[in-house]
């Protein structure tokens, strides 16, 4: 198996870190968190390998502004566990087609020359979340609004963390729902390249569950924390069956390891 490092962020990165991890990093009476972290992702992309990528952890959290890596946005209401935000985050899935396998490519049937790239794209929309004692709930509801894939997604995610000292450890578990757009973008066959002779194909839309385990470690009583997550996500065959992905592969992997500081 190969391993590259690309110049950008793509889907397998998945927001680099998840929010609640991010912000885990920096619960405490500070505001900011800045730090740097990798990421190694198992991509499901032909011919691709595993991905490597350094980036750098920045967060944020304000009375009504929070920034949390790729996403930011506004408080709008929180009261007795429940709270609403407004949001507005990078949808990094973009790729390089010279970045995937040509000889890969070419055994699922594509030419390379009649693949374009897919580009990155911004969503804004609303996330809603409920916690208590036995932990949070969260939906969010998203919509690319710069004019990339059209598409939306719907995510729903389950998290509990248990703490210990200096030490948390969040379990979650979820899905995405891809519209047909989004997942078309993506996942399938462009117009345009079909225009040029490619065979069409076009997933629909498509339901991706998650599961994930994320850990921050406080080191001492300084404010610096060593953070780490894992992730796996389900492909389901209307994905999976993508001549774009290498045959047979029913999900992917992440790992992410990270230090930050506290301000």
């Amino acid at each position: 198996m190969t391993v590259t490092t690309t110049r950008r962020f793509t889907l397998l990165t998945l927001l680099a870190l998840p929010a609640p991890l991010l912000a885990q990093a920096q619960a405490t009476e500070d505001s900011w968190s800045l730090g740097a972290g990798a990421a190694v992702i198992d991509s499901p992309y032909a011919g691709e390998g595993t991905r490597v990528r350094p980036f750098p952890l920045v967060s944020y959290d304000g009375e009504r502004v929070f920034l949390r890596g790729i996403s930011g946005g506004v408080h709008l209401y929180e009261s007795s566990g429940f709270a609403v935000d407004a949001i507005v985050a990078a949808r990094l899935y973009g790729f390089d087609i010279d970045d995937l396998g040509r000889r890969a490519l070419i055994a699922n049937g594509l030419d390379p020359s009649q693949l374009r790239d897919r580009d990155d794209g911004i969503d804004a929309g609303l996330r809603f979340t409920y916690g208590s004692r036995w932990g949070a709930i969260s939906l969010e509801a998203a919509s690319d609004i710069s004019n990339t894939s059209d598409g939306h997604e719907i995510s729903l995610d389950y998290r509990y963390t248990w703490t210990h000292a200096q030490t948390a450890l969040t379990a979650n578990v979820g899905a995405n729902y891809l519209s047909s757009k989004l997942a078309g973008y993506y996942f399938g066959i462009l117009d345009e390249e079909v225009a040029r002779g490619v065979a069409p194909y076009r997933p629909g839309s498509a339901v991706m569950p998650h599961v994930g385990l994320s850990l921050t470690q406080a080191l001492g009583t300084s404010k610096w924390r060593v953070i780490a997550s894992a992730e796996y996500q389900f492909l389901p065959d209307e994905l999976a069956d993508s001549p774009l992905l290498e045959p047979d592969r029913d999900g992917f992997g992440r790992l992410v390891l990270g230090l930050t500081r506290s301000f």
